[in-house]
């Protein structure tokens, strides 16, 4: 249970197009003690991606080895292509007291809080369709009949938002960054976040 922990950690998921990459992204660069979580991936690099970065990319029979010895505390198939998350990874970084931001799938989000009950679970919407396609068109880099199966794929992703402790919608860039950094500040200033971060001055007061 993550209670044990002195770190957060923070899943974030959201359709293409909707911006998540960017929020986090931006997120980590104004907040040193946001880490990123590394998962691993059978999909092949993109544009300046590097191996042990924004990703690992293995190949299938790597990945299989890896589900058959467990290593995954959640992996998922997403657009033809799977992507995992080492449990162990996880542990050591939120046991060192670091707040780990982790971006996945709706799936991979659900199996995480079922491991960890205090995982933060973060949503990230578009404000509309018709932005969220052009988002998509603009990134420029899949092709159309690509597009439509990830819009498609999108009403399905979207439809579990419910499901998650926060939802954000990204129609100001900056807003949307305003609030994201709001949730993960506002974490941090729970009582049991803060007793153990503080743990000097709870004692001083006499808090236990």
């Amino acid at each position: 249970m993550m209670n044990t922990y002195p770190g957060n950690l923070f899943v974030v998921a959201a359709p293409s197009g909707a911006g998540k990459s960017s929020l986090v992204k931006a997120l980590m660069e104004l907040d040193a003690r946001v880490q990123p979580s590394v998962s691993h991936t059978t999909r092949a690099p993109r544009g300046q991606e590097k191996h042990g970065r924004e990703y690992f990319f293995v190949s299938e029979q790597e990945f299989d080895s890896m589900v058959s010895h467990g290593a995954f505390l959640e992996w998922a198939n997403v657009h033809g292509r799977r992507y995992g998350t080492s449990r162990k990874a996880i542990e050591d970084r939120i046991n060192q007291g670091a707040d780990v931001v982790l971006e996945i799938d709706y799936q991979g989000a659900l199996q995480i809080k079922k491991i960890f009950e205090n995982a933060v679970l973060i949503f990230i919407l578009p404000p509309s369709w018709d932005e969220l396609r052009s988002r998509l068109e603009r990134r420029g880099e899949d092709a159309p009949d690509v597009i439509e199966v990830r819009l498609k794929n999108a009403a399905e992703e979207m439809a579990q938002a419910k499901e998650f402790d926060y939802v954000i919608i990204n129609e100001l860039f900056e807003r949307a960054l305003f609030d994201l950094k709001a949730v993960v500040h506002a974490q941090r200033l729970k009582y049991a976040a803060q007793s153990r971060a503080r743990a000097d001055i709870f004692q001083a007061l006499n808090i236990t």
